[in-house]
C-alpha cells in the first residue's frame, strides 16, 4: 500500500537522520585540498615529462574494461586509490597530444593558466545561459571577445565595444560556428525571399537554398548543410588549393540560372589538408554582390593573425558577416574555446529565440543572453580561460609562441627538401608541412604506417587531387628545435626500413 505524504516525509527524514549519523557522503574541504594538490603535482609532472612517453598507445579496443570492476562501488573509495589508477588504467590508453612528438591533425592548446581557469570554472559551476544566471559569465565573455578581436585587428563592426550591432561569443567548436552562421544566413534569406515572393511557402524556399565552400573546406561544412537541411555546393579550388572569386561567381551564376537561391558561403583561411588560404578579398566581393552571407572559418590559422605579418591572409575581412577561429587550437587556451564574431547577431538570435517564462529576467535586452547565440542552452564559464591566458602570457609572448611554431615548420620543411627521396606536397604554411616520398601513393601509405608503427612520432595523411601525402603539424608548446631533428630522423629511418624491405622483396 503506498505511503501517505506524511508517512513518506517521515520515512525520508529517517533516512536523512541515518545518513547524518554515518560517514559523510561528501568530500570535505581538507581532503579536497590534499586531493587537488596531489593532482596538480601529477599534472605538472605529466606535462613536463610528456616527451618521454610513447606518443601512441599500444592498447587494443576493449583494453580498459578488464582493468576496472564491472559495477560502481557501493561505498566510497579513497582518493589515493583513484590517483594510483590513473597510471594503471588511463595512461596506457592515452594519445599524448601535448608531446613534441605528436604531429597529427592540428594542435589542441594547453597551458597552466588555462588549466587553473578551468578549475575555477568548475568550482563556480554556473550555467551561463542568461545574463542573470551569472552576470560575470556573460560580461567577461563580451569583454574578452573584444580584447581578442582587437588583437586580430578585426573591423570595429564585429566588436561589442563599437556601439553597433556586432559582438563576439565563445562557441564549443568551429563546427558549431559554421552551423550557427549557416542557420543565421538561412533565417535572413528566408525573410528576404518571403517579402519578394509571398506566394512561396517556407518549404519551397528552403528547397531552393544553396550554399558554397571550397572543395578543400573541412568536412564540418558539409555536415552543417546536412544539419541545416540545405544544399551545399563544393567549388573547385585553384592550383594552390584556394577558393577564388571567379570560381565562386561561376557557381553562383549557374545556380541562379537553375532557379536556386544562393544564401551562404564559407571562406576558409587555413584549410585542414594543407593550410591553404581562400581569397577572401575576391570571394567576399562576389558574395556581397549576390547578397550571400560570408562566413570565415579560420579555425587553426586564425591564432596567427595576432601577428601583424600574417594578417595579409585576412584581406577582405570587412566583407564578411561572421568570423571564427579556435584559441583552443594554437593560442594556449584549453579546449573548448572557439571564438566567433558576428556583424549582426540578430539573425542568429531570432533564429534560435525560444523564450519561456522561466528563462526571462528583468535585465533582458541590456546584455546578451548567449543561449540565443548558440546550439546548446547551457554553457560553462569559458571566458575565464581567455582572461587568465591573455593576462598571464600577454600578447607579445603569445605572438612569440606562434612565430616559434612557424619557424619549426620551416626547419622541418628544409630537412625534407635536403633529402632527394622526398618532396613537399604543398607550400609550408604556418606550423604545417605537407610532404611525401617521390613515387606512388601506395609507397607513402606504407611509409606512414611504418612511421606510426614505430610509435615514436605520430602523423596523419591527407589527399588532394588524388595525391596522397603526410602532414607534419607542430603541436606542442614544449617543442624545441631538436624535436624537429628527431622527428625527421624518425621519418628518414622509416623510409630506410621501407627501402630495405622493398629490396629484400625483389631478391
Amino acid at each position: 500500500m503506498p505511503l501517505s505524504s506524511e508517512s513518506e516525509a517521515k520515512a525520508n527524514t529517517g533516512v536523512a537522520d541515518k545518513l547524518d549519523s554515518s560517514v559523510s557522503i561528501d568530500m570535505e574541504a581538507p581532503e579536497f585540498k590534499d586531493f587537488a594538490k596531489s593532482m596538480v603535482d601529477y599534472i605538472a609532472d605529466y606535462l613536463e615529462n610528456v616527451r618521454d612517453r610513447r606518443v601512441l598507445p599500444e592498447v587494443k579496443p576493449g583494453y580498459l574494461q578488464p582493468l576496472i570492476p564491472d559495477a560502481a562501488p557501493e561505498k566510497p573509495e579513497d582518493w589515493q586509490d583513484v590517483m594510483k589508477d590513473i597510471e594503471r588504467v588511463i595512461m596506457p590508453g592515452v594519445t599524448h597530444w601535448h608531446s613534441p612528438k605528436f604531429h597529427a591533425y592540428f594542435p589542441t592548446a594547453n597551458s597552466y593558466p588555462a588549466i587553473v581557469a578551468d578549475m575555477l570554472s568548475g568550482a563556480i559551476a554556473c550555467i551561463g545561459f542568461t545574463w542573470i544566471a551569472s552576470p560575470a559569465c556573460t560580461e567577461l565573455e563580451v569583454v574578452m571577445l573584444d580584447w581578442l578581436g582587437k588583437m586580430l585587428d578585426l573591423p570595429a563592426e564585429f566588436l561589442a565595444c563599437s556601439g553597433g550591432k556586432g559582438g563576439g561569443v565563445i562557441q564549443g567548436t568551429a563546427s558549431e560556428s559554421t552551423l550557427v552562421a549557416l542557420l543565421g544566413a538561412k533565417a535572413k534569406k528566408l525573410q528576404q525571399v518571403k517579402k519578394e515572393h509571398p506566394e512561396w511557402d517556407e518549404h519551397t524556399i528552403i528547397g531552393k537554398l544553396v550554399g558554397y565552400s571550397s572543395a578543400q573546406a573541412h568536412s564540418s561544412v558539409e555536415r552543417a548543410g546536412l544539419l541545416g537541411g540545405v544544399k551545399l555546393r563544393s567549388v573547385p579550388a585553384d592550383e594552390h588549393n584556394r577558393l577564388r572569386g571567379d570560381a565562386l561567381e561561376k557557381a553562383i551564376e549557374e545556380d541562379l540560372a537553375a532557379g536556386l537561391i544562393p544564401f551562404y558561403a564559407v571562406v576558409t583561411l587555413g584549410t585542414t589538408n594543407s593550410c591553404a588560404f581562400d581569397r577572401l578579398d575576391e570571394c567576399g566581393l562576389v558574395a556581397n554582390k549576390h547578397n550571400v552571407w560570408v562566413h570565415v572559418d579560420a579555425a587553426y590559422a586564425g591564432s596567427a593573425f595576432i601577428c601583424p605579418e600574417y594578417r595579409h591572409h585576412m584581406k577582405g575581412i570587412e566583407l564578411a558577416d561572421s568570423f571564427n577561429f579556435n584559441p583552443h587550437k594554437w593560442m594556449l587556451v584549453n579546449f573548448d574555446c572557439s571564438a566567433m564574431w558576428l556583424k549582426d547577431p540578430s539573425w542568429v538570435v531570432n533564429a534560435f529565440n525560444v523564450d519561456p517564462l522561466y528563462l526571462k529576467h528583468d535585465m533582458q535586452g541590456s546584455a546578451p543572453d548567449y543561449r540565443h547565440w548558440q546550439i546548446p542552452l547551457g554553457r560553462r564559464f569559458r571566458a575565464l580561460k581567455l582572461w587568465f591566458v591573455l593576462r598571464l602570457y600577454g600578447v607579445e609572448n603569445l605572438q612569440a609562441h606562434i612565430r616559434r611554431h612557424c619557424g619549426f615548420a620551416q626547419q622541418f620543411g628544409d630537412l625534407c627538401q635536403k633529402d632527394e627521396r622526398f618532396e613537399l606536397a604543398a607550400e609550408v604554411n604556418m606550423g604545417l608541412v605537407c610532404f611525401r616520398l617521390k613515387g606512388s601513393n601506395e609507397r607513402n601509405e606504407a611509409l606512414l604506417k611504418r612511421i606510426n608503427g614505430r610509435g615514436n612520432i605520430h602523423m596523419v595523411p591527407a589527399k588532394i587531387r588524388d595525391v596522397y601525402f603526410l602532414r607534419m603539424a607542430v603541436c606542442s608548446r614544449f617543442t624545441r628545435s631538436e624535436d624537429m631533428e628527431y622527428s625527421w630522423q624518425e621519418v628518414s629511418a622509416a623510409a630506410d626500413e621501407m627501402e630495405l624491405s622493398e629490396a629484400t622483396d625483389k631478391q
